[in-house]
């Protein structure tokens, strides 16, 4: 072997174990991820993280405060009017029980399931309070507790 060939293979070397390095190092500095919420209407569905998560604990008023601004930016999808809104959530907001709000008002009783269907019609309807075409659906994990908060926008098509 020549000598050109082993200061190549080891520069190769160096090159990999540096590429390695950096994508371990890039790897632990990413969050764990939070638990996750879908939203299915028909055969589209829209799926997000939490906006807000303290890891099984009560989040303050000040992480909360910045929650809410945060949820303009959020995933929408569109629901006809005949059509079944279908929520699913992780086990682990399911375990902690969780409520469902529209417009930050509360819309349903504390869940432990993973999945609830609720009727389009429910979303856009002056009875619940919900008129208009656009509406807000959040998820907060832990019922009163505010452990985790998921949002997403309801469009009527």
């Amino acid at each position: 072997m020549t000598t050109l060939q082993s200061v190549v293979r080891r520069r190769r070397a160096v090159a990999a174990a540096g590429a390695v390095s950096a994508g371990l190092l890039v790897l632990s500095a990413c969050d764990k991820p939070t638990p996750v919420a879908t939203i299915t209407v028909g055969r589209s569905s829209v799926n997000a993280e939490a906006l807000c998560y303290n890891d099984g604990k009560a989040l303050d008023d000040k992480s909360l405060a910045k929650c809410v601004k945060k949820a303009g930016d959020v995933e929408s999808i569109k629901v006809g009017q005949d059509e079944t809104v279908r929520v699913g959530v992780d086990p682990k907001i399911a375990d902690a029980g969780w409520i469902l709000l529209v417009n930050g008002r509360q819309f349903t009783d504390t869940s432990k399931e993973t999945y609830r269907t609720i009727p389009s019609s429910a979303f856009f309807s002056a009875q619940y309070g919900t008129q208009g075409n656009t509406n807000t659906v959040s998820i907060r994990m832990g019922g009163k507790s505010n452990e985790g908060v998921w949002s997403f926008k309801l469009k009527k098509a």
